[in-house]
């Protein structure tokens, strides 16, 4: 009987094959993505798996000796001398159970993993239990007869369950204890083995667990201690919601590139610049403190390549929405579409670097209502070349070349560009275009601006180092190079931003400010030979910022950005590409010293001559057409009067009202008005109506 008793033991209890080592360890997941800059340093991570809270796989060489001395004295003493079946123990625990009516623990750490590796013999109460006991045994022993005992070990480790979510000895360390495996303390050590048999166990029992187990090893530790450590680590599981030691240097790019649980996804971030970049940032904004500024965004690639290197979508300490990434929001662009528009003007030759153009004050028609462009400083220059309309950020001239080139096909151009946003009619924008009035984001910015840096060729930026790029032709390289040129002219852009500025480099480079309205967006986008640098700064809400402008607000930040990147590093002057020409240019009259300048081929002058006043064409300048004017009612009529007035008006022109002859046009009128519309013409010496223009009185 005994031999059939023995032989049938054997049967039941004869090992199963179990699963290899190596596809256990590979099946583990992390909960969450990480991001990798380009050499492979971990900058970010997202967890993207709530089930359950997971980190990297953890090799148990990367352990602390005293956790693992902790667990095997507490869950099996005898693990490293059996083979799966802790054969002393067993008797016991049935006994206890048949018998006495009280469970006691028999599995060991093997047996443990067994039902890890696979839940269906996970042994519990009611029908089957025995059943499936048995078949853990047989997969236990299974394990024992393929694995070795570390390999065991680490498994078991990586699979447990500590807290709440916590699975693996990696996430509960760094969670409860902010540490990594291998830095975990004897008390630690203690504390965690105290708390796998009942996980969920108040501080209080896991404690006097801890305490209890320590005395039987004999080991010299306070109860007091065990208490106070079990409370510190228990309180941080209830409170933890972050993976604490992982850098959180790109948490914009992570939520952009991460949707698999344990993946890493390489980019071409750089470490070393993505942590610049945000210090550097951050620094500005706290200087700028006072101003109700609270956020800002920065972006550096790579000309050659598009290869973004560094991409920091929010920063300030003082931010209310820090999860808005700044990189890729839209916000109106300031003056920061200007070098577009002077370079398409140049592509049709309607400029040239050296054309003069009127900064005096213009009154325009629109669908919307009269326009009426200022300059940022509520100044006018007069007479100025484009190069220095463009380097000086002047508006009313930039308007003026956008009523030459047509607000159409400017649109078309920023589309072409990659301003995806751009996107209705002429009309919906008006001539407030050129001054920037459509929203863009600072991506479409930086990519833009690289366009330039390459003499007009575009392709798309790029986060990850395996995605194919085409290139295309966007911009003719002959008017890129010139307006790029004018870009680096430090002097050029004296009238407006000083001698001294932030935009001056010690090296080449070219840039461009932008302020919208009401002081919401500053803006600072620049080139050298090797990066382009975007830096914008405003507030997520769309308030306005107090007395900041793009040069004292994104381009501090955008200085010391470029110097760093070129410390060591040379930027190369551009060289002229073929089509285009060096020349001496004169001014008459003399409102800019002689120069000389580039021009596109067939483009070239020697002297740029204004029109003189018998020259240029006479026209009304006051009222504006299409202007509505209100009668104040608390005003004496007899003190109300509208100015009539022309410029270039000959001595015989006249104004003619509603078919009415007012008076000569040379000296102006002063209109008392009247309730109702008018047309207002300006009539030349001969009869001819020279000008014209529509007002409503009401």
């Amino acid at each position: 009987m005994f031999v059939v008793v023995v032989a049938v033991m054997l049967v039941l209890l004869r090992p199963v094959e179990a699963p290899a080592f190596d596809v256990a360890r590979d099946a583990w997941r992390a909960s969450a993505g990480r991001v990798l800059d380009r050499h492979g340093e971990v900058i970010d991570q997202r967890r993207v798996d709530f089930e359950v809270r997971r980190l990297r796989w953890v090799e148990l060489e990367a352990v602390s000796p005293a956790l693992v001395e902790a667990i095997v004295a507490g869950e099996d003493r005898r693990f490293w001398r059996h083979h799966g079946v802790d054969w002393l123990a067993l008797p016991r625990a049935i006994w206890d159970r048949v018998v006495v009516g009280r469970r006691r623990g028999a599995s060991t750490i093997t047996m443990q993993l067994a039902a890890m590796l696979q839940p269906r013999t996970r042994a519990g109460r009611g029908e089957g239990a025995w059943g499936r006991k048995l078949s853990q045994v047989r997969l236990a022993r299974g394990i024992e007869q393929s694995w070795d005992k570390r390999q065991i070990l680490e498994t078991y480790l990586n699979l447990l369950g500590f807290r709440g979510e916590l699975q693996g000895i990696g996430a509960a360390a760094q969670v409860l204890a902010a540490k990594t495996p291998a830095g975990l303390s004897m008390r630690e050590s203690l504390v965690l083995a105290a708390l796998l048999p009942a996980p969920s166990a108040s501080p209080e029992r896991v404690a006097a667990r801890a305490c209890a187990r320590a005395a039987a090893r004999g080991l010299m530790v306070e109860c007091g201690s065990l208490r106070a450590t079990a409370a510190v680590l228990l309180n941080r599981a209830a409170v933890s919601r972050s993976s604490g030691m992982t850098p959180r240097l790109a948490p914009h790019v992570a939520r952009m590139l991460l949707d698999t649980p344990g993946e890493d996804v390489q980019t071409t971030l750089d470490a070393r610049l993505q942590r610049l970049a945000f210090e550097v940032l951050e620094h500005h904004l706290d200087g700028l403190n006072g101003r109700n500024v609270r956020d800002g965004a920065v972006l550096i690639v790579d000309n050659d390549t598009g290869e973004v290197l560094a991409y920091v979508g929010s920063a300030g300490p003082r931010s209310r929405a820090s999860q808005v990434d700044g990189v890729r929001a839209q916000r109106q662009a300031g003056s920061t579409l200007k070098p577009f528009l002077y370079g398409l003007a140049l592509e049709q030759r309607l400029l040239t670097a050296a054309s003069l153009l009127d900064d005096a004050p213009v009154t325009l028609d629109t669908a919307s209502g009269i326009y009426l462009p200022q300059n940022y400083d509520r100044d006018f220059k007069g007479l100025v070349s484009v190069r220095t309309s463009l380097a000086s950020s002047l508006n009313v001239p930039a308007v003026r070349t956008l009523m030459l080139v047509g607000v159409e096909p400017f649109r078309d151009r920023l589309q072409q560009l990659g301003y995806a946003g751009i996107t209705e009619d002429g009309e919906f924008y008006g001539y407030s275009l050129a001054l920037g009035s459509a929203e863009v984001s600072l991506w479409e910015q930086v990519q833009a601006y690289r366009t330039l840096a390459r003499g007009g060729l575009w392709s798309p930026l790029r986060l990850r180092q395996d995605v194919a790029v085409e290139e295309r032709r966007v911009l003719p390289a002959d008017a890129s190079f010139v307006i790029a040129n004018i870009l680096s002219d430090r002097a050029a852009r004296a009238p407006t931003f000083g001698l001294d500025s932030h935009l001056n480099t010690a090296f080449w480079s070219a840039v461009k400010t932008g302020t919208s309205k009401d002081m919401r967006d500053n803006w600072c986008i620049g080139f050298s030979s090797r990066f382009t640098v975007g830096v914008w700064v405003g507030n997520f809400e769309g308030d306005s910022m107090h007395d900041v402008s793009g040069i004292t607000g994104a381009a501090p930040a955008w200085g010391e950005l470029m110097a760093t990147l070129h410390a060591g590093v040379e930027s190369l002057v551009p060289s002229a590409p073929e089509g285009v020409t060096s020349a001496a240019i004169g001014f008459t009259p003399a409102v800019e010293a002689p120069r000389r300048e580039w021009f596109l081929r067939g483009a070239a002058l020697e002297r740029t001559e204004a029109l003189s006043g018998r020259q240029r064409l006479a026209a009304i300048t006051s009222p504006a057409n299409g202007m509505v004017i209100a009668v104040d009612p608390d005003i004496p009529p007899a003190h109300q009067r509208v100015p009539f007035v022309a410029r270039n008006a000959s001595r015989q022109a006249v104004f003619r009202l509603n078919g009415e002859p007012l008076g000569s046009a040379r000296g102006g009128v002063l209109w008392a008005p009247q309730l109702g519309t008018y047309r207002l013409e300006l009539v030349g010496p001969h009869g001819a109506v020279e000008d014209h223009i529509s007002f409503t009185v009401r």
